[in-house]
This record gives structure tokens, C-alpha cells and sequence, in this order.
């Protein structure tokens, strides 16, 4: 009897086991209903890709989208046409969010610079102001050779 109780044991004790490692199916927080109709609007603009990302006045991230996500690759992504698809994607992640204006502001002198405000224009979203943050170095860093083709 002693071994029929351990096996009853054994049994009972693994069935816990297993319904403690089955868990809550993992996935995307779900967007609560906020209402920002000014927001601020930052394209990070380089030679090899595009990245945008709108914020509310506070810094918190509605939405972002960049040209790898869309579906460019290699060379396309910098493009004035990659900008503008990066923006109507984004618009269209943050269109729950209700914007109506926004601050641009532009980093870099990659090609979808003008590309993405116009498209923002174009998209409904009144801008403001355009600033543009492009770091500048005050002689820091020594600059790499030039490229020899």
C-alpha cells in the first residue's frame, strides 16, 4: 500500500507542477484611449536609413516607424519616397492617439529630411515649427580618412 500511495503522491504533486507552468498567452499591451492633439515629431534622418517617432508634449512615445520596418532595404531606405511611406505608417500607428499639430524636430542630412514634413503636411498634421537639432562638432573627435574609390 505504501508504494501505491507514493505513486498517488507522485502524480498529484506533478499535475500542480504542470498548470503552474502554463501561463497568460504573452502579447501586445492594449492602447488605452488618449486624447493628444499637440505632439512633437522627431525624424532622425541619416545616410543609410530614416527614423521617425511621435511623442506627446511630455516625451512619452505614441508611435514610431522607420524604413526596415515598412519594408526597405539597403540603399531605398534613405530615399525621399522610404520618408514618406515611414509617415503615412506612423499617422496611421497614431491615429487612436487624435493629433492635430505637432513640433518637428529634424536630425541629420540624410535624404528624407523635407520628404517626411511634407508629408506630415500632407498627412493632416498641422506643423508648428520645424528645428533642427543636427549635432555639430565643435572639433572633438578627429574625422576618419577620406574614402579612396
Amino acid at each position: 500500500m505504501d508504494g501505491e500511495s507514493l505513486e498517488q503522491n507522485a502524480a498529484t504533486a506533478a499535475e500542480p507542477a504542470k498548470k503552474a507552468k502554463v501561463s497568460a498567452p504573452r502579447g501586445r499591451k492594449k492602447k488605452t484611449a488618449v486624447s493628444v492633439p499637440t505632439g512633437r515629431i522627431y525624424v532622425h534622418a541619416s545616410y543609410n536609413n530614416t527614423l521617425v517617432t511621435i511623442t506627446d508634449q511630455n516625451g512619452n512615445v505614441l508611435g514610431w516607424s522607420s524604413a526596415g520596418v515598412v519594408g526597405f532595404k539597403g540603399p531605398k531606405k534613405a530615399t525621399p519616397y522610404a520618408a514618406s511611406v515611414i509617415v503615412r505608417d506612423v499617422l496611421e500607428k497614431v491615429k487612436h492617439a487624435g493629433l492635430r499639430e505637432a513640433h518637428v524636430l529634424v536630425r541629420g542630412i540624410g535624404g528624407g529630411r523635407e520628404a517626411a514634413v511634407r508629408a506630415f503636411n500632407a498627412g493632416g498634421i498641422n506643423v508648428l515649427s520645424i528645428k533642427d537639432q543636427t549635432p555639430i562638432p565643435h572639433n572633438g573627435c578627429r574625422a576618419p580618412r577620406p574614402r579612396r574609390v
